[in-house]
């Protein structure tokens, strides 16, 4: 197979995705949203690990809002072979302080699961939250999905799910192409043919939900360019939704967008909301 992927070899595309090493402080930001995360749930978690499937990871924590009020799901991410969903619990603090109820779902991950697997878990906690978020006051009827990084590919292929009724992405990976080609496939063991039925930006017609697409400014370029481009193509298929650019914003920080109540990422979720 040839490397080479928009003018990159090997080299150049390994670091245009490696988040991580671009952000210097990324292993201090990691362990402040840890114990932030911690924090929140010790003080705001309705229920911890609740069981969706036989597998480990299959757990969901779930942070009651206001009683008949939405849904959110959140997929955290780490390019689908890092990370849990205990380092993510901070993002919940902006949904809340709007009565919204959150849950934070785990899964297995890669090389232990495929991708088509990662995204059957992500699709069986969303039924599992669709027959039973009822019983911690949400309104079923309105279940939104969000995800970061890996997370907001995991979000996109979610839109049409019967449950969901939008989605927020946030600095998502929507062409597995570049995925393909770089460090990252050695765990997930990605196929042309893979990349051709798992990448959002191919199956349009599967995405009719409204679905924001945001991401940081001070992003590498790749991932501006992932949502940029797969922005444009929903855009031009007529489907529902927007793009946010949100400036000063790097791969980490952005998340702080959805934890604050007046976030750029948390007012762009009232507005899918409302929609």
């Amino acid at each position: 197979m040839n490397s080479a992927y928009r003018g990159m070899d090997t080299t150049a595309l390994d670091a245009a995705y490696d988040n991580t090493r671009a952000v210097a402080d990324s292993a201090r930001l990691l362990e402040e949203f840890d114990a932030r995360s911690a924090q929140l749930r010790r003080t705001r978690a309705s229920a911890l690990d609740l069981r969706y499937g036989a597998a480990p990871r299959n757990r969901i924590d779930y942070f009651a809002g206001a009683q008949g009020a939405p849904l959110l799901v959140f997929i955290h991410g780490g390019y689908w072979q890092m990370r849990a969903k205990e380092t993510f619990s901070f993002v919940a603090a902006g949904p809340l302080a709007h009565g919204l109820h959150v849950a934070v779902i785990g899964y297995t991950l890669a090389p232990d699961i495929t991708l088509d697997g990662i995204i059957g878990e992500v699709r069986a906690a969303i039924a599992w939250l669709a027959a039973h978020a009822h019983e911690y006051g949400a309104d079923i009827s309105r279940m939104y999905v969000s995800g970061w990084s890996a997370g907001g590919h995991l979000t996109a292929t979610c839109m049409a799910e019967p449950a969901v009724r939008g989605g927020l992405a946030i600095s998502g990976i929507y062409d597995l192409e570049p995925i393909r080609r770089c460090y990252l496939n050695a765990k997930l063991g990605l196929s042309a043919e893979d990349v051709e039925r798992l990448s959002p930006l191919h199956q349009l017609q599967s995405a009719a939900a409204p679905l924001m697409i945001a991401y940081g400014a001070a992003e590498l370029p790749e991932l501006q360019r992932q949502s940029q481009d797969y922005a444009a193509a929903r855009a031009a298929a007529s489907l529902r939704g927007r793009s946010l650019r949100i400036d000063a914003c790097n791969h980490f920080t952005i998340l702080e967008q959805l934890a604050a109540a007046d976030g750029a990422l948390t007012r762009l979720l009232l507005e899918l909301v409302a929609i």
